[in-house]
Order: structure tokens, then C-alpha cells, then sequence
């Protein structure tokens, strides 16, 4: 460890294969398991979530008791462990006996969390004791040399906000996607790639426009062959550009342009289906466009013993090392809270909720399209609100008072809106605010969905 790995390790932040503690205490043991289970990690004590250093001193009775408890693994289990500038870091290794358990129990580690299991559950995931996960295996084909793609590197780093001094392969070894012969694994070529299906026959994205309601005749089709992100924008700029587009003037300023289905939900349908398919398919993600509908597909069905209803509580990825980097991009939740919000961008628009479509072999995702010669996109949301304010209107009535129907006001307005902002448009102090909020809350009137940071909030009805 120098100081160039120690600054790109907290600049990179929490994630699948990192783990920031500020103090060492009784729950390190689960963590270790979780990464033993996983492809391994890092795990910093010394260091706040926020990422701040708070020194601490590897002494030999702290070492001896980290060593004691992997010791008590089923099966024995040992990490690295050495001290940096304050801060006590142990290497975590992959598990080469998976599944490992730790006073009996198991845990796995599911994007920036670690998650207890049942040993039956963890069977299930590694479809076999000790198979590795696609994205985890080593590519033969890959070679650094000659296939990868730099201006998709320089994207990741720019988009994960981090500045290193670095070298490229030090960077892909610290993001777990190096081995130790520096070969790299397929999560760093699906993201590193020049043309993905040179080395991953079914990592393309095709979409096709049909006529009518049916496949009998397509109109138009295109398939993307790049890298990850770059073929996620392409096929979303194409998805957009083949669905209808309202221009919304309001108050003499600049006109609005509104897609006909929410964008959001469309960009978060993708998103799943590229952080969750199954690699190991022959098939890939197919967008079709019809007149009624637009469906999404993607390889594999659920894994394990999980259920429809299960995703709208929490995430469940199939690909950990590759969710983990899309994560870190900013690209997806970890909360599992994608559904809720489709259903809930689509409810703004006066549509169904989309219909999910799951099989032995694929998971299907179709929006219904609205007919704009009934109502306009700008009626449907103008109507949406009026109903949802006349719901809460009849709800608050005697019930908040004016600073709080204020607050419920903004929130209409805009759920994304912070703390700060409602203070600035409320001209009140930020405790005035957080108390009124908070009052709300209690009253469940409002309620916040996701995190502090990426959350938003939502007006009860």
C-alpha cells in the first residue's frame, strides 16, 4: 500500500468490494465472510463512510483477534492484514472453499451491503458450491495490449469522479478486475471492451421498430456493439427517438420536450436489464418497439429461490463485481426500489403499471403506450395532479398547518427537491424545516423513498 492506492481507495468509495469502517468492532467478521463468499475485497478501518481518516493503531492484540475470528470460519478461513497512515487494512481474498459461514451463519456481499443467507440461498446463486459468477471468470480472449478501450476507461473514472495518479492496470487491480497474472475478468471487458461481442457473443443490444402491433414487419433495427455505457446510451437514445415527443410551452419561456413514457423508467428498465441478465445465455437484450407497447428483454430468469414480488423490496444482482461497478457510476440502485419507481413514474401518466414477464429462460418488461389522439402527454400530467391534490387536499384539510402544507406544495412539485432548497423557498431556518418534515413524516402524509443522497420523496395519498 502507498499513498497513491490509499487516495484512489477512498476516493472510490464504498462498493462491492470495499468496505469503510471507522472503528473495529464485533462486526468484521460478518463483512469478511461476506467478500470470503463474494470475489474478495478490502475492508479500511480508520475511515468514516464519508471517507475522512480517523487514525488508528494496529496493535498486535487487534491483529491477533482479526486473525482468531477468520480462524473460526467453517470452513478456516485467513486475510491479510497491515496498517497505512492510520488506517488498518485487510485484504480479503476469494473464497476458495465457498460457502463460508461465521457463528453459524452466511453472508454474501450484494452491492455495498452484506446480506445474511440461508446456505441453501447461496447454493442457489453459485448454481454449484465454488462456480464463479460470469462476470467474475477470467476472459482468454481480452488482451490489454490490443483490445482495450481507453476513452470507455477515461468515461468510467470521469463518471465515478475520481483522479488518480494510478496506473491503469494499478486501477483495475484495486477495482478487483485484475488477477494476479493481470488478466482481466469479463466485468472489466463488458465495460472496457472496443466491440463486445469479439469476446462476449451476446453482450450486444438490438432494437427493432415494427409496424403495427406485431412482428410481422420491422421498420428499422439496430444492434450496439461497443462497450457497457456506450451501448446503454445508444440503445436508450435510440428507444427515445422512435417514441413520440410533446412540446410543452408554458409562461412564454422555452418549450419543454416530454417523452411519451417516462424517460426515467425507460433508462431504469435498461439499466436492469444490463446489470442483471444472464451472460452465460447465447441471447441478448432485445428492445422492441411496437405501436401499442415497447418490451424489453433480457436473458435468464430469477436466480435462486427468488420471487416476482421479492424485487419490488430488494435488489438481487446476478452479476455482483459488474453491479458493483455500474453502481459506482451512479447507473443503479441498491435498494431495490427500481420497480416501485416505475410504477410510480407511470401513474403520473395516467398508464398501467409495466407488465413483467418472467420464465424459465427470460425476464420480459412492457410499457404500454398511450394514445395521444384521446389525451395529450401535458393532459395526462395535469390531470395526474389534480387528482393526486384534490387526495391530499381533502387529507391535510384542518389537519397541517400552512408551513407544512408548503412543504407538501414543493414536494408536488418536485420530488426530488433537498432540505436545503425548501428552506431557501420556505425563508425559514433549516430546523423550522426538519421539524415541520419531520411532523409530516409522523403524520404519514409524506414519506422518503431511497436514500438521503439519490432518494426522493413522496406525497402520500
Amino acid at each position: 500500500m502507498n499513498n497513491k492506492e490509499l487516495d484512489f481507495l477512498i476516493q472510490e468509495g464504498e462498493g462491492f468490494n470495499l468496505e469503510f469502517k471507522e472503528s473495529y468492532n464485533s462486526n468484521l467478521a460478518r463483512e469478511i465472510c461476506a467478500m470470503a463468499n463474494a470475489n474478495g475485497g478490502k475492508i479500511l478501518i480508520g475511515v468514516t463512510d464519508d471517507g475522512k481518516i480517523k487514525p488508528i493503531t494496529l496493535s498486535n492484540r487487534m491483529k491477533s483477534e482479526i486473525q482468531d475470528l477468520v480462524r473460526k470460519f467453517d470452513p478456516s478461513f485467513s486475510v491479510g492484514i497491515s496498517e497505512f497512515e492510520g488506517v488498518v487494512i485487510i485484504d480479503v481474498p476469494e473464497g476458495k472453499k465457498k460457502p463460508y459461514s461465521t457463528g453459524g451463519k452466511f453472508y454474501m456481499r450484494q452491492g455495498a451491503n452484506s446480506q445474511q443467507l440461508s446456505r441453501d440461498e447461496i447454493r442457489d446463486l453459485f448454481m454449484d458450491e465454488g462456480l464463479i459468477r460470469f462476470d467474475e471468470k477470467i476472459s482468454k480472449k481480452f488482451n490489454l495490449d490490443n483490445d482495450f478501450n481507453y476513452e470507455a476507461y477515461g468515461n468510467f473514472l470521469k463518471k465515478i469522479g475520481i483522479e488518480t495518479k494510478l496506473t491503469r492496470d494499478e486501477v483495475l487491480y484495486n477495482l478487483e478486475l485484475l488477477d494476479e497474472e493481470n488478466k482481466i475478468k469479463n466485468a472489466g471487458v463488458l465495460m472496457f471492451c472496443r466491440k463486445a461481442s469479439k469476446f462476449i457473443s451476446s453482450a450486444t443490444i438490438t432494437c427493432a421498430l415494427f409496424l403495427g402491433k406485431t412482428k410481422t414487419k420491422v421498420i428499422d433495427r439496430k444492434e450496439f456493439d461497443t462497450d457497457l455505457y456506450a451501448n446503454y446510451q445508444e440503445a436508450l437514445n435510440y428507444l427515445q427517438s422512435k417514441l413520440n415527443t410533446e412540446y410543452i410551452i408554458k409562461g412564454g419561456g422555452p418549450r419543454k420536450e416530454v417523452l411519451e413514457l417516462p424517460a426515467e423508467a425507460l433508462r431504469e428498465a435498461l439499466l436492469n436489464a444490463i446489470a442483471h441478465r444472464d451472460y452465460f445465455s447465447i441471447g441478448n437484450i432485445q428492445i422492441s418497439i411496437f405501436s401499442d407497447r415497447v418490451e424489453i428483454d433480457n436473458p435468464g430468469s430469477l436466480i435462486g429461490n427468488i420471487k416476482v414480488e421479492d424485487l419490488y423490496k430488494k435488489s438481487f444482482p446476478r452479476n455482483n463485481l459488474l453491479f458493483g461497478l455500474m453502481h459506482r457510476m451512479e447507473l443503479v440502485e441498491k435498494i431495490g426500489s427500481g420497480l416501485m419507481r416505475m410504477n410510480e413514474m407511470m401513474e403520473e401518466y395516467l398508464l398501467p403499471h409495466p407488465l413483467l414477464d418472467v420464465s424459465d429462460v427470460r425476464f420480459s418488461i412492457t410499457f404500454e403506450r398511450p394514445d395521444l389522439q384521446k389525451m395529450s402527454v401535458e393532459q395526462r400530467m395535469e390531470e395526474y395532479k389534480k387528482r393526486v391534490t384534490e387526495k391530499v387536499t381533502e387529507k391535510v384539510t384542518e389537519k397541517v398547518t400552512e408551513k407544512q402544507q408548503l412543504i407538501i406544495g414543493y414536494i408536488k412539485e418536485n420530488k426530488n427537491i433537498t432540505i436545503p432548497e425548501i428552506v431557501e423557498k420556505m425563508k425559514t431556518s433549516r430546523k423550522t424545516a426538519t421539524v415541520n418534515i419531520k411532523m409530516l413524516k409522523e403524520k404519514g402524509l409524506i414519506k422518503r423513498i431511497g436514500p438521503d443522497k439519490g432518494g426522493f420523496w413522496e406525497v402520500v395519498n
